[in-house]
C-alpha cells in the first residue's frame, strides 16, 4: 500500500493550492481517506476526512470553509482544495487511510491519528504574507 502526496508549494497569502494523494490502496473506495499537517516544532494535527461513501466530510475548525476535502474513487485519488491561505497553514501535509472496509466511526474518530493505518510521505506547503 502506497500513498503518494503532492501539489505542495510556496503560495502568498490569500492563494490556492490543490494536493492530491494518489492511492495504490486496491479497497480505495471502501476506505476513510484524511488530511493532516505538521507545522515545525508542532504535532502532527487533523484537516479534514471524508468517510468510505464520501457521504460525510469532517473539517478542523481552523479550515472549515476555506478546505474542501474530495475524492475520485475511479482513479484512486484524494484531494484537498485549499483557498484563502494564511501564513498559519504553512505545513507539511500528510494523506492517510484506513485499512478496514465500509468502517464508519464516531465523528470524533475521524479526526484521530489511530483510525489511520497507512501514511503518505508527505507535501510541504508555505505561505507568505
Amino acid at each position: 500500500v502506497q500513498l503518494q502526496a503532492s501539489g505542495g508549494g510556496l503560495v502568498q497569502a490569500g492563494g490556492s493550492l490543490r494536493l492530491s494523494c494518489a492511492a495504490s490502496v486496491w479497497s480505495f473506495g471502501n476506505s476513510v481517506m484524511g488530511w493532516f499537517r505538521q507545522a515545525p516544532g508542532k504535532e502532527r494535527e487533523f484537516v479534514a476526512a471524508i468517510s468510505w461513501s464520501d457521504s460525510r466530510l469532517f473539517y478542523a475548525d481552523s479550515v472549515k470553509g476555506r478546505f474542501t476535502i474530495s475524492r475520485d474513487n475511479a482513479k484512486n485519488t484524494l484531494y484537498l482544495q485549499m483557498n484563502s491561505l494564511k501564513p498559519e497553514d504553512t505545513a507539511v501535509y500528510y494523506c492517510a487511510a484506513d485499512n478496514r472496509k465500509r468502517t464508519t466511526y464516531s465523528d470524533y474518530e475521524y479526526s484521530r491519528r489511530w483510525i489511520y493505518d497507512y501514511w503518505g510521505q508527505g507535501t510541504l506547503v508555505t505561505v507568505s504574507s
